[in-house]
């Protein structure tokens, strides 16, 4: 009987999560809602200028995607995809607030204690009796 040896995948497992983590990292709903689609911002990013560095020369952007596509196919394909879809559908819905996140931690005002005290105890008994 031989000894066992250790699989050792862990390591190499972990890494290439944290890379796809990180690689494919696109704009949060938030940010598109509140810069991406407004009227003017919209019509600058569609017809933006010539760009060597992004794909497609800068010419096939999606803006509720925020991606930028090869071709104007690639492009027109995307928008009938599910994917396309579902962002949309998101976008649809209202962007959180600061107030809102702040409540759902259990800062907001309605969850606090009055840490001020409104009478002395000899007013509290006088409007007991």
């Amino acid at each position: 009987m031989g000894r066992l040896r250790r699989s050792r995948v862990h390591n190499a497992r972990r890494d290439v999560h944290r890379a796809s983590r990180t690689r494919v990292r696109t704009r949060d709903l938030d940010q598109i809602q509140l810069i991406d689609l407004d009227p003017k911002n919209r019509a600058a990013l569609e017809a933006q200028a010539v760009d060597y560095e992004k794909p497609g020369l800068a010419q096939h952007y999606c803006v509720e995607c925020a991606k930028y596509y090869e071709t104007d196919a690639a492009l027109q394909s995307h928008w009938r995809s599910k994917v396309h879809k579902r962002r949309c559908k998101q976008l649809r819905e209202p962007a959180y607030t600061i107030e809102e996140s702040e409540r759902a931690a259990g800062l907001g005002r309605e969850g606090r204690r009055p840490t001020t005290v409104v009478g002395s105890s000899s007013e509290i008994m006088v409007d007991a009796a």
